[in-house]
């Protein structure tokens, strides 16, 4: 197995409160998780209502964004509702990965 299949991944979710394209994007990505990489990922929500401050200083214009933390190449972003899976799996760097059984 490559260390990259054993990697911990970590994902931050830049979000709008409860809007519809932010419950979207934490429902895809919590699925896209679960499917690719169970076990091995954290994900920390951060509503910008509630820290605007930090999306600020973190370079968060708009919601929803995604960023992967960890593993290196780190960061990466990807904006939207991450409603198509191979796309975001490519941006992500993770399309070499399959479904977990």
């Amino acid at each position: 197995m490559s260390r990259r299949a054993k990697s911990k991944f970590k994902f931050r979710l830049y979000v709008a409160g409860d809007a519809q394209n932010s419950a979207e994007a934490v429902a895809n990505l919590t699925a896209l998780c679960r499917a690719y990489l169970k076990d091995r990922h954290s994900i920390e929500v951060v509503n910008v209502f509630r820290e605007p401050k930090r999306a600020l200083a973190d370079g968060i214009l708009m919601t929803p964004t995604l960023v992967k933390l960890a593993p290196a190449p780190a960061p990466r972003k990807i904006v939207g509702t991450l409603s198509q899976t191979q796309p975001v799996l490519q941006a992500l760097g993770l399309e070499t990965l399959t479904v977990n059984p």
